[in-house]
């Protein structure tokens, strides 16, 4: 059995992850459960499936770093791939992406998480284990922005999970190592390319994260992942990766650009038969942003089980909120179907945006009605009049009759 044949498999039985290793049978991840499938794979299959997913162009830096991310479309699902040297030979680790556009809803996210993407500036923070869904959520935030706001994304990810297609905003996704040489050098790129919206696939360095600070601080909306269990330990963690003497000024300025932090892990729900998310969420009240400048990250967990009326969710009140809920989304059974309040599909490299201003005018061009026959519409109560021929006193005289 080939690698393709193995993804087209592991599709078919509802995996995230596949596993392949020289004299191992390849591992499926189902419900966050490894279980493993056929024979024993030859290291020399392997190694081909590798040097094919790689490319001859690209394998001398896989020798040289013995590890090669990428991310394509096989067998009709989006795959992130990992390669990389083991003892045993040359290994893969495939993430299988979701097939559809990830949206709050069908994540089956709290819908209040939209109110997130209100803000024009600041800093979001998606965290959790590795495999917990922070790439979807992230994905999700970025298309309800895609949807309804006519805003220019850009992201910048190793590698590119999720294509996103143009629905309002005007999106430009770049991938490091392919598209620009470092997250470092992508966000201070992103500086002078008109952002409104910023998407860091992961902060993993001080610079990094001092860089997204920046960037949140300076008129764009940010939305940066990092590794963390709770939501009060990603805050700790952003800070404890700088040098102890510059801590208090990051501490500072990560309670004057932060707009909330979303941890979350998933759970299996065996009636539904699918992994729902299941999150904490801290937002920055007065409160909450004294203790990040004081550095005291200990306090934050009492202000957010207190903290219900200002938006913030524990994993137990979560919790009760997925067991009292009664719609949710099941991939496959409404994948043809758009989300409430989605906008016709746009065509390939074409964006819908309003139309154009008249230079010193507020209102938007628009042409100019041409005169009909008298007509008059009432409205939920309201009259609308038509243009007829006569004027003022043509439409008087309808009034009265």
């Amino acid at each position: 059995m080939d690698m393709y044949s193995l993804i087209a498999t592991a599709k078919a039985h509802g995996a995230s992850d596949l596993h392949l290793e020289p004299t191992l049978p390849a591992a499926l991840r189902v419900r966050g459960t490894l279980r493993t499938l056929g024979a024993p794979l030859s290291a020399k299959l392997v190694m081909e499936a590798a040097q094919e997913i790689v490319g001859r162009d690209n394998w001398p830096q896989f020798l040289e770093r013995r590890s090669y991310d990428l991310s394509q479309t096989i067998q009709g699902m989006r795959c992130r791939i990992n390669v990389m040297q083991t003892s045993r030979g040359v290994g893969m680790a495939i993430r299988l992406l979701s097939s559809f556009q990830a949206t709050i809803e069908k994540l089956n996210l709290h819908p209040d998480l939209k109110k997130l993407i209100s803000n024009t500036t600041g800093l979001i923070i998606i965290s959790g284990a590795t495999g917990s869904g922070k790439s979807s959520t992230m994905a999700g935030l970025i298309q309800e922005i895609n949807l309804v706001e006519t805003r220019h994304i850009v992201t910048i990810e190793s590698p590119i999970e999720y294509i996103f297609k143009p629905h309002r905003a005007y999106i430009r996704q770049r991938e490091v190592g392919r598209d620009t040489p470092s997250f470092e050098q992508a966000l201070i790129d992103a500086m002078r390319e008109d952002p409104d919206v910023l998407m860091v696939g992961e902060m993993r360095d001080p610079e990094t994260m001092r860089l997204t600070m920046n960037a949140a601080e300076t008129g764009h909306l940010v939305l940066a992942t990092a590794h963390s269990a709770t939501a009060a330990e990603a805050l700790q963690r952003v800070v404890a990766a700088f040098p102890s003497e510059i801590q208090n000024s990051v501490c500072a300025q990560l309670a004057d650009c932060l707009v909330a932090v979303i941890c979350q892990r998933l759970q299996y729900r065996p009636d539904l038969k699918i992994q729902v998310p299941e999150c904490e969420v801290l937002m920055p009240s007065h409160s909450i942003k004294n203790f990040i400048r004081r550095g005291e990250f200990f306090k934050i967990v009492s202000s957010m089980e207190t903290g219900a009326d200002q938006g913030m969710w524990t994993y137990q009140r979560y919790r009760s909120w997925l067991e009292n809920r009664k719609q949710w989304y099941i991939p496959g059974e409404k994948s043809d179907e758009e989300p409430a309040g989605a906008l016709p599909e746009a065509e390939e490299g074409k964006v819908t945006l309003p139309p154009l201003e008249r230079a010193g005018s507020s209102q938007p061009v628009a042409k100019r009605p041409t005169p009909a026959s008298s007509s008059i519409k009432s409205k939920d109560g309201l009259v609308e009049i038509e243009p007829v021929e006569g004027g003022l006193e043509a439409i008087i005289s309808k009034l009265k009759s």
